[in-house]
Parts: structure tokens; sequence; C-alpha cells
């Protein structure tokens, strides 16, 4: 690897990139595993993070978190209101400092996207936060709160859920006080990724059709594995908070358990929404890859101790 072997505290960050059902979980902890001086995971996803939520968001088994040491996973209230960029991005730079001490690899897996980035460059703060705006605005219906951005910034209204009251006013409170929409200042940040000195990225690849298929049959092992019966606990247990609602899988899940919905139905919605959020992760996966020095890796057919091989030999012979 790069880093000196005496030198922990410069040990690269790994990043292991790739759409979801790509297989990034298996070849993470054969990465932190099988890496010179050893590895542990960051789990760069923010569904992960939640408490009780294991099987729908895909968080690693008893087994596989016993393989290795893992951060950020399961650690969060589900009936949470807030968990932002900032906590993860701090608890995230928390971890890797952590384990560079104990001389060995961050193996960061993502995940979500705006994770991966603010990793990379920082988070987009944007204006700070107008006190006076949020007091009037706290008491105003999310829908109309979602009527009033449609106007301001259409962008932002179609990608904020119109019960998310939180995000909606953030994203006015930043059009009245810079007079620009949020979505124009998040598109010129992300336009173009800037790597960071001590990270390496791999980032998994699959043919569309062979992904597509490897979501639709995790989606069918969730079932399986008793998504309804999760679901029907964390509704018993209080709920899901605004963010942790926005979970593949979840809503269609709750929707079947109220009635409103065959279990039949729900399970072809959540494949679509896999796959739709599959697509968009491919978009970014784009970006990723002019990051100087990415590596990508062919994935389809392949075992994650193939995969692991590989990376490491280019990890440590890099073009």
């Amino acid at each position: 690897m790069p880093a000196k072997p005496d030198d922990s505290s410069i040990r690269p960050i790994i990043m292991l990139l790739g759409p979801t059902a790509s297989g990034k979980t298996a070849l993470s902890i054969e990465l932190a595993s099988t890496l010179p001086h050893g590895g542990e995971c960051v789990l760069a996803d923010s569904m992960q993070v939640y408490r009780g939520m294991a099987i729908g968001t895909a968080q690693p088994t008893p087994s596989e978190l016993s393989a290795v040491p893992h951060h950020l996973c399961g650690f969060v209230d589900p009936r949470s209101t807030e968990f932002t960029v900032r906590n993860w991005l701090d608890g995230a730079e928390d971890a890797i400092q952590g384990i560079r001490s104990r001389g060995r690899h961050p193996v960061v897996v993502g995940g979500t996207n705006l994770y991966i980035r603010a990793l990379l460059e920082g988070v987009f703060e944007g204006p700070r936060r107008n006190d006076a705006l949020r007091e009037e605005l706290k008491d105003v219906p999310s829908a109309d709160l979602h009527d009033r951005l449609a106007t301001v910034d259409p962008e932002s209204a179609l990608r904020i859920h119109r019960n998310d009251h939180r995000r909606l006013v953030r994203a006015i409170e930043v059009h009245a006080a810079t007079g620009i929409p949020l979505s124009v200042q998040q598109k010129e940040w992300s336009d173009t990724v800037r790597g960071r000195p001590d990270t390496r990225l791999l980032i998994l690849d699959w043919p569309v059709e062979a992904l597509n298929r490897r979501i639709n049959a995790r989606v069918k092992a969730m079932l399986e594995s008793g998504l309804v019966e999760e679901a029907r606990r964390l509704q018993s247990e209080g709920g899901l908070g605004i963010q942790a609602q926005e979970a593949v899988g979840y809503r269609e899940i709750l929707n079947h358990l109220e009635g409103r919905c065959s279990l039949t139905e729900a399970e072809e919605q959540i494949k679509i929404r896999s796959r739709r959020y599959g697509k968009q992760q491919r978009t970014w996966l784009r970006r990723f890859s002019a990051v100087p020095g990415a590596i990508r890796l062919d994935a389809e057919g392949r075992d994650a101790v193939d995969l692991a091989q590989e990376a490491i030999h280019r990890l440590q012979n890099p073009v």
C-alpha cells in the first residue's frame, strides 16, 4: 500500500463504492480481512445508521459484523427526526482516526453518495440558519411549505417529500437568504468531484440487467428473511421518523400492513424503487470514476475473494 508500514497515521482510506445490491458488503469484509495490516469497515449509508432496520436496509448480518469491526451501523433511533450529513461525517472522521491509530486501514463502504462526497470534499454548508424564519414557518403545514417551495425551487420540491417539514424549511430558508435555489447551489457543488489525497476509490461495476436481477432477488430474500415482521415491530415501537421512512421498502410494507396494497404489490413497488435508486447511484458513480486513481472492478461472475485480490494488486501497483 502507499503508506509506509511503520506510519499508520497515513494509511489510505479505501472507499468501496457501488450501486445497491452490487456486493459491497461481502467485498468490504474480504478487503478488511486481507489488506496488509488489516482493515475496519465504516458504513456510509444514510439508512443503515438506523437501529432495528437491519433487514430492509441490508445491514451486515451478525456473522458479518463479527468477521471484522464495523462502525456507524445501527446506532441511531429510527424515530429520530434529524440525522444530518454533518452528523455522519463527524462520526466517520472519528472512526477513521481510531482505525488508523490501531495501525489498520479504514474501509469506507458506500452507500449514500452525499456521504461519500462529504468525506472527499467536506459538507456543502449553505447559509446559516435563520431562526426568525424558522419560527415563522414551524407551524405551517408541510403541504403548504411544499407548494411555496415549488414556486421558487421546483427542482428541490420534486426531490423533497411533501411531509419532510425540516428539509422543506431549509430549502425555503436557503432561497430566502441567497435568492438562489438550493438545487442550483447543490448542483454547482456537485458538478465535478474532487479527490482527497489520503483516499483510494474502488468502484464495483455491473451491467444494468445483471444488477437489476440481483436487486429483484435481494428484495425477495428480504421478504423471506422477515421484512414484514421487522416493519410491524418498528411500527409497534413508535413508528419511523421522517428520514427513516424514506428507506426503500418500509413505506411499501407499511402500506401493506395498513391494507392499502397486497404483499405482492408491495414487493413489486420495492423492486421498482430499488431499481430506480440503483440507476441514480450509477449516475453518481460515473462522477466518482473521474477522480484520479479511481479503480473500476468488473464484478459480474466473480466472487469477493477474486475481486479483493484484484483490488489489492491494483492498489499496490497504481498505473
